[in-house]
C-alpha cells in the first residue's frame, strides 16, 4: 500500500541560468532514482531559493530541462539569516511510496553541509 512521504534536498549552484537548470536537474534525477519514484508518484514540489539567486526561477529551470511538466510546482525565497550558506536551492517533494519506505534525501554540490545527518557524514553534525 503507497502513502505519502516528503522527500527533502538542497544543492548550491552559480547564478546562471545554465547552472541553476544543470543543477536543479540533477538533483531531480537523483531523487527519483534513489527512491525509486516515476514522475506519477510525485504530487507537488516546493523550492526555496536564497536571495542571491535572480538568474532564473528553478521551477522554470526544471520545466526547461523537459521535466516536471504536469506537477504543480511553487517557488518562494528563503529568509535571511545570519551566517547562513549562500547559492542555495532547497527542495520539498511530496511523492506516493510504498509504506514504510526508506526515504532517501539528497543533498549535494556542497550542500551536504546543511544536513550532515541525512548525507551519511554524522562526523559534521554540531553537538
Amino acid at each position: 500500500m503507497k502513502r505519502i512521504y516528503a522527500l527533502r534536498g538542497a544543492f548550491q549552484c552559480r547564478n546562471e541560468e545554465e547552472d541553476i537548470i544543470f543543477q536543479t536537474a540533477a538533483l531531480y534525477d537523483r531523487l527519483l532514482v534513489q527512491n525509486h519514484l516515476a514522475e506519477g508518484d510525485l504530487v507537488s514540489l516546493l523550492f526555496s531559493v536564497t536571495p542571491d539567486l535572480d538568474a532564473l526561477n528553478p521551477a522554470a529551470a526544471l520545466r526547461r530541462s523537459g521535466r516536471g511538466g504536469d506537477l504543480a510546482l511553487f517557488v518562494q525565497q528563503e529568509p535571511v539569516f545570519k551566517d547562513s550558506m549562500k547559492g542555495v536551492i532547497r527542495l520539498l517533494v511530496h511523492c506516493y511510496l510504498e509504506e514504510g519506505a526508506e526515504l532517501r534525501h539528497v543533498y549535494q554540490n556542497g550542500a551536504e553541509l546543511l544536513r550532515p545527518d541525512r548525507t551519511g557524514n554524522t562526523a559534521a553534525i554540531p553537538h
